[in-house]
């Protein structure tokens, strides 16, 4: 629990700067990745880190911006601006995401939407939950029930998954279905793409509210480009539809 403190002691500070940038607007550059980035996103990375640092000194980062910083146990994955082209544009969509990672396991997460005024946060035990943002009254998470593929609602990102995943699944209406697997609307989605600062948290916070998530080796890791999030039931079944290793 100290180390939830923590985390939300650093996203709040982070989330007030980021709104800051948000309100008097930005210019994204294109780093040579080529995914946008604009002042918001390193000024955010600098406070999340300095902040948690001061609270847990022999703790290593890696973040989007900044790459890695020392050599830990304990890893805290920062990503400081998730959906830095809805920021730009003065969309609301656009979070700050923050896990904390002890022998390579997820043991921690906190997403914040400063501008939708909402988080979800989830602890290795402890349960997934969302609320307002400012915190407010929490409500735990739980993943859909659906055991049959014919009754269940599907998303992938894109046209090639959805073709892998099923010809009943659909394309995101949301810019996050993670939120809506979490809250039991939507049974699975699958998305083989994207970095560790991406997945990190999520991986914890659909795990604790009952789902699974598999990366394309079958194994359960941020940095293997994404892989299948869902309920339990349909787990099993999903994988070998897409022949992931089990």
């Amino acid at each position: 629990m100290d180390d939830l403190r923590l985390a939300f002691a650093a996203v709040e500070r982070a989330a007030e700067v980021a709104l800051g940038y948000f309100e008097a607007g930005v210019t994204a550059a294109l780093k040579d990745d080529g995914t946008p980035v604009t002042e918001a996103d390193r000024a955010v990375e600098e406070l999340l880190r300095e902040t948690l640092s001061a609270g847990r000194g022999g703790d290593a980062f890696f973040g989007e911006e900044f790459g890695r910083l020392g050599e830990a146990e304990r890893v805290w994955v920062l990503d400081p601006i998730d959906g830095t082209r809805f920021f730009s544009t003065r969309d609301p969509n656009w979070r700050i995401q923050v896990a904390l990672e002890v022998g390579g396991v997820g043991e921690l997460a906190v997403v914040v939407a400063p501008a939708l005024g909402r988080s979800w946060w989830a602890t290795r035990g402890g349960g997934a939950f969302e609320s307002s943002w400012p915190r407010d009254e929490a409500r735990r998470l739980r993943v859909s029930t659906t055991a049959s593929t014919e009754n269940a609602v599907l998303i992938a990102l894109d046209n090639e998954s959805r073709d892998r995943l099923s010809p009943a699944a659909r394309l995101p209406s949301t810019p996050l279905p993670l939120i809506e697997l979490v809250r039991g609307e939507v049974d699975a989605f699958l998305v083989e793409r994207y970095h560790p600062w991406d997945h990190a948290p999520w991986i914890l916070i659909v795990e604790e509210a009952g789902g699974r998530f598999t990366d394309p080796t079958g194994g359960h890791a941020a940095d293997r480009g994404g892989g299948l999030y869902s309920n339990a039931s349909l787990h099993p079944q999903l994988l070998a539809a897409l022949n992931y290793p089990t």
